[in-house]
């Protein structure tokens, strides 16, 4: 994140001195196709100068006698961005970081372009990582907390580069000077970071997630035919998350030539997984350890599916409320079935979904 010392000085424009250095307002273009623009006195960096560098990424800031020196900003090529303290041309000191869309991603310390010390890591979903850096700038020890989005309930132990090894539940009580302090539950069963497989639903399927746990039930649903449904533990604003979507993982392929009875539990993950809770699982006394499988569809849903980095499943999706839900409210989602596929004049979906989807369409119409 700083200039690269093997550039070699290939064209200047602007004035220089009587020793042929750059003497004040300069853009300098290096070998390696870096350029730098800024004052210069008698050929050294001092004052406003930024680095714009051959991949797309910049640096900016005050430069004394060829180095910089308090705060910087770079810039990445995809628009992120991380301001830190620079002593000598190197990170030292606070600094945080933020993503392309202005979310930060990371708060803490760093030391000779380091991470140290006492760092944060957040995601876009709403969870974090909290813990002591290594000498590597590593999330890596045995007392790092994964943080859920409601930012208080947490899984504290063993985490290698930022994936939890095991972990027990805890609850942040507070934060002094960016170290936070947790209540440790000496009774917690141990997590593990349990990613499924194709044939794999999880190693421990009856251990709840003890987030969810807290925030939803499973009971008959008050949709006409629809077996069990999903309902608010407490009431939750918008926005919130209250539930996950964990499976076994199988491709798209596997998906589409299989029946619609077989597929009830399937949902989409990204462009080559389906995630999948197939019998026997969709009996809770079989797998409770996530329960947004449990939601049911509406047409106007008061949750979505959303992606979610989880501590122990690691990439799956989430039921997120997209208003204010009561104490004991169903919680719903638009099941998201294709209405009009290329060459076919009825939905890709099932003969239920179909039914109910006229049913909607007509009660509109009046």
């Amino acid at each position: 994140m700083d200039s690269d010392d093997d550039n070699v000085e290939e064209t200047v424009e602007g004035p220089l001195d009587d020793d042929g250095q750059p003497h004040g307002f300069c853009t300098i273009t290096y070998s390696s196709s870096d350029r730098f623009e800024g004052n210069f006195v008698h050929g050294e960096k001092n004052g406003r100068g930024k680095f714009f560098f051959f991949d797309g990424s910049t640096l900016e800031g005050y430069y004394v006698d060829d180095a910089l020196q308090g705060q910087g900003v770079y810039t990445y090529e995809d628009g992120g961005i991380l301001t830190g303290c620079y002593v000598d041309g190197e990170l030292n000191g606070p600094a945080q970081e933020f993503d392309s869309d202005g979310r930060l991603i990371f708060k803490g310390q760093y030391r000779d372009n380091i991470r140290s010390g006492v760092c944060w890591l957040y995601f876009a979903d709403g969870g974090s990582i909290v813990g002591e850096a290594n000498e590597d700038g590593e999330m890596t020890g045995d007392k790092i907390a994964y943080l859920y989005p409601d930012g208080r309930t947490a899984m504290y132990g063993k985490f290698i580069d930022g994936e939890m090894i095991d972990g027990r539940l805890a609850y942040l009580i507070s934060v002094e000077d960016g170290r936070p302090h947790f209540e440790h539950i000496s009774d917690s069963p141990v997590f593990h970071f349990d990613k499924s497989t194709p044939s794999c639903i999880s190693t421990n399927p009856l251990l709840p997630d003890p987030y969810e746990l807290e925030r939803v039930y499973i009971a008959e649903s008050l949709i006409l035919r629809a077996g069990e449904g999903l309902f608010a533990t407490r009431a939750a604003g918008a926005n919130t998350v209250m539930a996950f979507y964990n499976g076994v993982r199988i491709t798209h392929e596997e998906a589409d030539c299989r029946d619609w009875n077989v597929n009830g539990n399937t949902i989409s993950l990204d462009e080559e997984i389906v995630l999948d809770v197939p019998e026997p699982f969709s009996n809770v006394k079989k797998y409770c350890a996530s329960l947004g499988h449990k939601a049911n569809h509406s047409f106007t849903p008061n949750c979505k599916y959303d992606h979610f980095i989880h501590p122990r499943f690691g990439p799956i999706k989430c039921i997120r409320t997209i208003k204010a839900v009561e104490k004991d409210e169903e919680l719903t989602v638009a099941y998201g079935y294709d209405h009009i596929p290329p060459g076919k004049t009825t939905p890709d979906a099932p003969e239920w979904y179909q039914q109910d989807l006229k049913t909607f369409q007509a009660k509109q119409q009046h």
